[in-house]
């Protein structure tokens, strides 16, 4: 899941189609595919400095996904699934970073205009910008002021919510403004049907009655490879989640909510339309995940270590 605007975007070399260009040499043509109709699909992927060196965690799952996302699109992809890792790896080291954000994109180029495809239009790029641990937007440490959108989470007979789509984050775009118009730092989108999907940019868990849910992936969300870690360390802690549909009230009678996702990790939610979450503070589920989920990208935890690919 998405919400990188919080990071200064800024390298000295970006990745595209093969070789690494400075960064004000990174353009594309103004007539490209993707600018005029979306036609482009994504990862975000987060390196971290661990005691062994630099890390990108769970750098396999996201290039999967990548490629899965590509293929929806019935994109021909230039490059192999290596070799992309290997220009994620290639970048990050140009860049001299320890810890950054990494952003790989997949797109139809220059080559024609109109619905239908460039045949031979598809690019690549890696890019990646410093990002330390912790620097995350509102919600990490203080709690973040969420609403509920007029937005519609979108859904997937409509677009493919399982392809991680520039497209789609049209829909996210539109809830984020909205909530920050109106002075909240997220938004919490409810899909077609009126049940929780997710916030804009992040998959929603929440601990009520103790039992702690995340809508299933039913519902429109995202299949979020953060939402997966996490679920996995909730239940290698000895706790047990659940996956089924939430109501809105159920938000407004949570005793915690939590978002969670690659450029959010664990984010806290103390207040939804007004109404206080977890007595307007961090609750103590959140902050023992939050803890074990630094623990498993930084290297702390042995458990995990097989998520980690060191550079």
């Amino acid at each position: 899941m998405e919400g990188a605007g919080a990071a200064a975007v800024k390298s000295e070399k970006i990745w595209m189609n093969g070789s690494l260009v400075p960064y004000a040499d990174a353009r594309v043509h103004v007539l490209t595919h993707a600018l005029h109709y979306s036609t482009a699909v994504f990862e975000g992927l987060r390196c971290y400095e661990t005691p062994k060196g630099p890390a990108i965690f769970r750098l396999d799952e996201h290039i999967e996904r990548l490629f899965n996302s590509a293929k929806i699109y019935s994109m021909k992809v230039p490059y192999s699934p290596e070799e992309i890792k290997a220009a994620i790896s290639e970048t990050i080291k140009a860049n001299k970073f320890t810890e950054c954000y990494i952003r790989p994109l997949i797109y139809y180029g220059l080559g024609g205009m109109g619905l239908t495809v460039p045949e031979h239009g598809t690019e690549a790029s890696v890019s990646c910008w410093e990002w330390k641990t912790g620097e995350s937007a509102a919600g990490k440490t203080t709690g973040a002021r969420c609403k509920v959108s007029s937005w519609t989470r979108i859904d997937g007979r409509a677009q493919p919510v399982k392809a991680k789509a520039a497209s789609n984050y049209a829909n996210a775009v539109l809830a984020r403004m909205e909530a920050h118009r109106d002075g909240y730092d997220e938004a919490i989108m409810l899909n077609g049907a009126g049940k929780v999907a997710e916030a804009s940019a992040a998959n929603i868990f929440v601990k009520r009655r103790g039992a702690i849910i995340t809508p299933p992936l039913s519902s429109g969300v995202l299949e979020g490879i953060t939402r997966d870690s996490i679920m996995r360390i909730i239940r290698d802690d000895g706790g047990e989640v659940l996956e089924h549909d939430l109501d809105r009230e159920d938000l407004y009678t949570a005793d915690e909510i939590f978002m969670v996702g690659t450029a959010a990790e664990v984010k806290s939610v103390t207040e939804l339309d007004g109404v206080n979450i977890s007595s307007g503070s961090l609750g103590a589920t959140t902050k023992r995940l939050q803890e074990l989920y630094t623990k498993a990208v930084t290297g702390a935890d042995e458990r995990y270590l097989g998520w980690l690919t060191y550079l």
